[in-house]
């Protein structure tokens, strides 16, 4: 099962626990991980279903580059790593 983990500065603002879950993408994984956690897809994902401009997404340690895409392919032993992106200069 994939593993769906979270950094300490989302952790701030909601409970959001490291969980495995079950699901073959990396949309599967989040829509299995929010069934449980439902507050915290709205700190992860906008109104269209895309990942918030604030967070970026990670997959077994590379980064996820389209936001819409969450149809990425992830295995039993997969780590979905969800923080808050750096922007600024």
């Amino acid at each position: 099962m994939p593993t769906v983990e979270f950094t300490r500065n989302l952790a701030r603002h909601v409970a959001c626990p490291t969980e495995d879950v079950g699901g073959d993408t990396v949309g599967a994984a989040l829509e299995a991980y929010f069934a449980r956690h439902p507050a915290v897809r709205s700190y992860v994902l906008d109104e269209q279903g895309r990942v918030r401009h604030h967070v970026t997404v990670f997959v077994d340690g590379r980064q996820l580059r389209d936001r819409g895409r969450l149809d990425e392919a992830v295995g039993e032993r997969s780590v979905v790593a969800v923080m808050q992106a750096l922007s600024g200069g």
